[in-house]
């Protein structure tokens, strides 16, 4: 059996944040960049969800992470 994760927009958010924090990738780069972190058979569930909240593919990750916020100032 092929378990399978549900990519909500928040996993998207959080795997994506997980990424810039491990400094695997850079908020400016395009959303498309999770592709390498993403497996191929789960790809289209999360280009899906995407699509679905306004989302494109060549929009910045900044743009799908928003606002963040930073316990240091």
């Amino acid at each position: 059996m092929v378990h399978s994760v549900e990519y909500s927009l928040d996993v998207i958010r959080d795997e994506a944040r997980r990424l810039v924090n491990r400094g695997l990738v850079s908020r400016r780069q395009p959303i498309y960049t999770l592709c390498q972190y993403i497996p191929v058979r789960e790809w289209e569930r999360v280009e899906s969800e995407l699509e679905k909240n306004d989302f494109l593919l060549r929009d910045c990750l900044l743009d799908l992470l928003g606002r963040e916020d930073w316990d240091e100032d």
